[in-house]
């Protein structure tokens, strides 16, 4: 059976999947990785950053064994996944992203990081911190400054750049929901054009959080791209 991977977002989890595993599982034999620094897992003392993040993956397909996988990537999932691919094109079939980012700058990285200040999130966003602290218990607060640190190499440094992309031979399908509040249908549109083998999806009312995609329009996307029905 073919093997599917399907990474979470930064401050995510691979529980936001769970609506999908029923369905998948009779096509693909599922794996939800944690990142570290996520769920149950330590953050690293050396920092966060998607290189890492792509060296875990990596790490992780040696140790199960896989070669040959599709990938769905959410937010940062689908980043970390193209890097991957990008890495070792010869162990991925396609890649297919949700709501990720692809437009950082050193501005851009700044203002972003500044929303993830742990005490402001307790005082006006009371119910995310709450999530947090169910999705990564105790630590999350901790968790919020090191993905900050990884947004603000992202900025200086993105890995995913007009060149890195135009090397990308992996079919690919990039989305973004059009009532996304973190993503540009403008950078969304431009990364499409930079990747040879891409396709372009807008899912109509639809907002950047997993929580928010109807299950059943992304599934009948997963399906349409990877022909499985």
């Amino acid at each position: 059976m073919k093997n599917l991977l399907l990474l979470h977002g930064a401050l995510g989890h691979s529980d936001i999947f769970k609506p999908y595993l029923k369905d998948l599982s009779k096509q693909f034999n599922i794996h939800t990785p944690l990142f570290s620094g996520h769920g149950n897992t330590e953050i690293p003392q050396d920092g966060i950053s998607i290189e890492k993040y792509t060296q875990e993956l990596t790490e992780y397909c040696k140790q199960q064994k896989l070669n040959d996988v599709y990938i769905f990537g959410h937010s940062m999932g689908g980043y970390v996944g193209l890097c991957y691919a990008l890495q070792l094109p010869e162990n991925v079939n396609s890649v297919l992203t949700l709501g990720t980012k692809f437009d950082w700058t050193e501005e851009q990285a700044l203002k972003e990081s500044t929303m993830l200040d742990p005490e402001t999130i307790l005082l006006k966003i009371p119910k995310y911190a709450e999530q947090l602290e169910l999705q990564h218990g105790s630590q999350w607060k901790e968790l919020l400054p090191a993905i900050a640190g990884m947004m603000v190499s992202l900025g200086k440094k993105p890995p995913l750049n007009s060149d890195s992309l135009s090397k990308i031979t992996t079919p690919v399908q990039i989305m973004a929901g059009d009532h996304d509040n973190m993503v540009t249908l403008e950078e969304t549109v431009q990364t499409y054009r930079r990747i040879p083998n891409a396709r372009l999806m807008i899912l109509p009312d639809t907002r950047h959080p997993m929580e928010k995609v109807r299950p059943i329009l992304l599934m009948d996307i997963m399906k349409d791209f990877w022909n499985v029905y």
